[in-house]
């Protein structure tokens, strides 16, 4: 994945949820901070936590990331 980046749609999603990121982080037991690096691409969750925050906002896995070149 040299030439590419993980692109992901969570903000959009978490808004459409009308969840803060602390609320989202509280669903998926994980810390504020990482939804906002998620969020800023500055950190890639493993499946698992991909697989959490696809089934509490409602959507698959395929429409939170993106693998764009």
């Amino acid at each position: 994945m040299n030439d590419k980046t993980l692109n992901n749609s969570l903000k959009v999603h978490r808004a459409m949820k009308d969840l803060t990121q602390e609320e989202l982080a509280e669903i998926v037991a994980v810390t504020r901070k990482t939804i906002n690096t998620i969020e800023n691409r500055k950190y890639i969750p493993s499946t698992y936590l991909a697989l959490k925050l696809a089934q509490a906002l409602e959507t698959s896995v395929e429409d939170l990331f993106q693998i764009e070149s």
